[in-house]
């Protein structure tokens, strides 16, 4: 009887009909979940663009109002030249030491009007804002948050006792960190590791990002990078070069200059074998302690 019905072509066809809907369904099933995650990816990219927008805005909405201030202070400065011109220009006629001391104080106030002219040159150029309406490092939270779902893995590390930093040095340290991440994910790919880690000192505080994307690319070709190095994956000229060759680009002179327009000391390097590590340090004189670490770790 079971030979009868296993030489049945009617139990032959239902058979083959199993296993095309099972690779039907399978092939659905792939496509659905790539969906899924490009899908994730678009959507972590439209929050990383929402936040570059929002700290885009936050710089210049700060910026002008710090414009309109100093602009408000040299209006002021200048009716106060002028009503002393005049003065001097009536007192000249009668009493012409007068209008000697008057010149020195219009020369004096003229001065005071410039400097916050040349302010206002400086906030043009370089984009300062108050810190009150920067993002800082409270906000590094969420922008893990959004790396994260992007597809890289971060680790954060924090030692020493925080203390206030000046509102010029959080904006860079925050642009810096969205650089080195962003860059970490987009030249090591999903799965890759990065560690974010903040050293607080008695003379300043260095903030670090180490990424494993070269490891994790060597993983998404289904190779074990251990295996890899042991096999010599890269070589003597690979770690000569990344001692003697500056890391170049938009991205790194961006960072830099961010960096050194605030007093601080940029460096990046690429790690063969491994992946790349970007450093900055703020040497800033220590203020009021600040303990709460405001979790940034903890997503």
């Amino acid at each position: 009887m079971d030979a009868l019905l296993g030489e049945d072509p009617f139990f032959s066809i239902i058979a083959g009909v199993l296993v095309v809907l099972t690779l039907l369904f399978l092939v659905l099933w792939l496509l659905a979940s790539r969906a899924r995650r490009r899908e994730a990816g678009v959507r972590a990219e439209a929050e990383r663009a929402q936040l570059d927008l929002d700290l885009l805005l936050a710089e210049q909405t700060a910026r002008l109002r710090m414009v309109r201030e100093l602009n408000e202070v040299a209006v002021s400065s200048v009716s106060g030249i002028v009503r002393q011109a005049d003065g001097a220009r009536y007192a000249g006629a009668s009493d012409p030491g007068a209008a000697v001391r008057s010149a020195a104080s219009i020369a004096e106030a003229a001065r005071a009007t410039l400097d916050d002219l040349r302010r206002v040159t400086d906030i043009v150029k370089h984009g300062e804002a108050d810190a009150g309406a920067q993002p800082g490092i409270k906000t590094a939270r969420e922008l893990f948050r959004v790396m994260r779902e992007a597809g890289l893995e971060i680790r954060f590390e924090e030692t020493g006792e925080r203390f206030p930093l000046g509102s010029g040095a959080e904006l860079a340290i925050y642009r810096i960190l969205q650089e080195s991440l962003s860059n970490a994910l987009k030249y090591g790919g999903e799965g890759t590791s990065a560690t974010v880690a903040f050293r607080w000192s008695d003379t300043g505080v260095r903030v670090q990002v180490d990424d494993d994307g070269i490891r994790a690319a060597i993983r998404r070709a289904g190779d074990d990078p251990n295996a890899v190095s042991r096999a010599g994956g890269y070589s003597i000229d690979d770690d000569a070069a990344a001692l003697t060759t500056t890391p170049s680009g938009p991205g790194i002179t961006e960072m830099r200059e961010r960096a050194e327009l605030f007093g601080g000391v940029f460096h990046a390097e690429a790690v063969p074998g491994v992946g790349f590590s970007v450093a900055v340090s703020f040497p800033v004189p220590r203020s009021l302690p600040v303990t709460d670490r405001d979790g940034l770790g903890q997503q």
